[in-house]
C-alpha cells in the first residue's frame, strides 16, 4: 500500500455490485480490531482519481445483512485513507411512484433492526450526532450527475429492516402511512458507523421492486430482486463513476465530524 495513492474516496458496493474497477486494481488484505472486512479492499483509479472498493457482502454474496462486518468494514476504510464514502445499495420502494430504476438519494433514515453491533464506542461518555445522517456534499455530488437511464430523486426517507426476510405487507403498509419513502437492511448501523469514524457517507439506493403493501402479487422475492438490479447494473455503476468524479474535496467536511464535546476513547485510524 505505501506505494499506492492514498484512496480519499470508497464505494462500498451492495448486492450484486461486487466489483467497480475496469482496469487493474490492487488488492489490499486488511485486518481490524473488528476482525477482516467483508472482502479484501480493490484500490484502483474512477476517473484519474485513487478509490477504495469493498463489496458489501463479499466477493460472492457470503453475509446476510444481519451478519456483515461492518465495523470492520468502515474500520478498514478510514485506515487506508478514505474520507468519503459512496453507498450503492438496493432498496425496495414504499411509493407507487418511484418504481424499479429509480435511484433515490435519501436525506433521512430510520433504525428497525435489532442485535446488531451499532457503535465503536463501547466506553466512556460519547454521543454522536446524527440528526442528518448523510453527507449534504456527497448527497450533491450524486444528484447533478444524474444520467438519463435512471430517473433520480433527490431525498426520501429510507427504513432500515432487520431482514434478512422481507416485509410483511402490514408492516409494509405501516412504514409508508408513517411518510417513509424505501426499505433496506444494510443502511444502519454502515452509516452511524461511518458518522463515528468521521467519515462523509451517502447512501445511492436502486429501487428493484415495490414493496409488499404496494406490490399486487404474490409479495416481494429475492431472484426477481436479484434480476431487476442486475438488469440496471450498467447504468448504476456509470451513475457512481460520474458521482465519483464529481465530489470535491478529500476530507471530511465539518458537518461530518463528530463534535462530541469529550475526548474520543482511541484514537481514529
Amino acid at each position: 500500500m505505501s506505494s499506492l495513492p492514498r484512496p480519499a474516496l470508497a464505494v462500498i458496493g451492495g448486492s450484486g455490485f461486487y466489483d467497480f474497477f475496469d482496469n487493474d486494481a490492487t488488492t489490499v488484505e486488511v485486518d481490524t480490531p473488528y476482525g477482516k472486512p467483508s472482502a479484501p479492499i480493490a484500490v484502483g483509479e474512477v476517473e484519474g482519481r485513487p478509490v477504495a472498493f469493498v463489496p458489501r457482502h463479499g466477493k460472492q454474496h457470503e453475509f446476510a445483512p444481519h451478519t456483515l462486518p461492518y465495523r470492520a468494514n468502515l474500520w478498514a476504510l478510514r485506515s487506508l485513507g478514505v474520507r468519503r464514502v459512496l453507498a450503492p445499495c438496493a432498496v425496495g420502494s414504499l411509493r407507487a411512484d418511484w418504481g424499479p430504476g429509480t435511484v433515490a438519494v435519501p436525506d433521512q433514515l430510520v433504525d428497525r433492526t435489532s442485535g446488531r453491533e451499532q457503535t465503536y464506542f463501547d466506553g466512556g461518555g460519547v454521543h454522536v450526532s446524527f440528526a442528518d445522517p448523510y453527507c449534504d456534499e456527497l448527497r450533491s455530488a450524486v444528484v447533478k450527475s444524474e444520467i438519463e437511464a435512471l430517473p433520480l430523486k433527490a431525498g426520501g426517507t429510507m427504513v432500515v429492516v432487520q431482514g434478512p426476510r422481507f416485509s410483511t405487507r402490514a408492516e409494509s403498509r405501516w412504514f409508508a402511512g408513517q411518510g417513509w419513502d424505501l426499505v433496506n437492511m444494510t443502511g444502519h448501523p454502515e452509516a452511524v458507523l461511518a458518522r463515528e469514524l468521521e467519515l462523509c457517507y451517502a447512501a445511492v439506493a436502486l429501487v428493484t421492486d415495490l414493496d409488499a403493501g404496494l406490490e399486487e402479487g404474490d409479495g416481494v422475492h429475492a431472484v426477481d430482486v436479484f434480476a431487476e438490479f442486475k438488469r440496471n447494473l450498467a447504468p448504476f455503476k456509470e451513475l457512481i463513476r460520474a458521482s465519483v468524479a464529481a465530489v470535491s474535496g478529500t476530507d471530511t467536511c465539518d458537518r461530518c465530524r463528530v463534535h462530541t464535546g469529550v475526548s474520543l476513547p482511541f484514537a481514529l485510524p
